[in-house]
């Protein structure tokens, strides 16, 4: 099994990229999803989050801006939130992972992943690559955009330039459908020979 693994900065367009990889071929895990459908239905990780943060914690299942009160109250919070998260998103890679054994490739979008040091050797990492100037609009669109989160979510991911120097392939993400559709093609086929 080739596991791609796609990397790149906040607001690349990593999903979109992973999404198209995958196509309806290749099975796809995607963290952030995995984190968000953790935080909705898992009371483990709730009663923990609540047993440090009980300020800003109210009722299950969690909601994102009182996470976001808790990162902004303490910059040190985040390694405290991560420290009781990722363990469990981990485990649910490794049985994704196990699951699909049998599958010619997987796709794995883990923003965290190199500095989790989640991947091996034999892993193909692809980095999204996009300008500053598009990376920043692109971002002050999202909902609930917070430039004060986004630079905490920053400090803790490794330099853009470093993933970009640790990547087997590189996906130019424009934001043009076409276009990315095309270098995306070519980056699987570049894979899969």
């Amino acid at each position: 099994m080739i596991k791609i693994c796609v990397v790149g900065e906040i607001g690349s367009g990593k999903t979109y990229i992973s999404k198209l990889l995958a196509g309806n071929k290749y099975p796809l895990f995607n963290a952030d999803l995995e984190v968000s459908k953790l935080y909705a239905s898992n009371k483990k990780i709730f009663l923990k989050l609540k047993k440090i943060f009980p300020k800003f914690i109210s009722t299950f299942p969690l909601k994102k801006t009182e996470l976001t009160n808790i990162v902004l109250s303490n910059i040190k919070n985040i390694k405290k939130i991560i420290k009781i998260i990722h363990p469990e998103v981990r485990k649910n890679m490794n049985l994704f992972l196990k699951k699909n054994k049998k599958k010619k490739a997987v796709i794995l979008d883990v923003p965290l992943l190199l500095e989790n040091k989640l991947n091996q050797d034999t892993d193909v990492i692809v980095f999204v690559d996009v300008k500053k100037q598009l990376l920043l609009k692109r971002l002050k669109k999202r909902d609930g955009y917070n430039p004060k989160i986004i630079d905490l979510m920053k400090k803790i991911q490794i330099p853009a330039d470093q993933k970009k120097l640790a990547a087997d392939i590189i996906i130019e993400n424009n934001f043009n459908p076409q276009k990315t559709r095309l270098r995306v093609k070519k980056a699987i086929d570049t894979i899969l020979i």
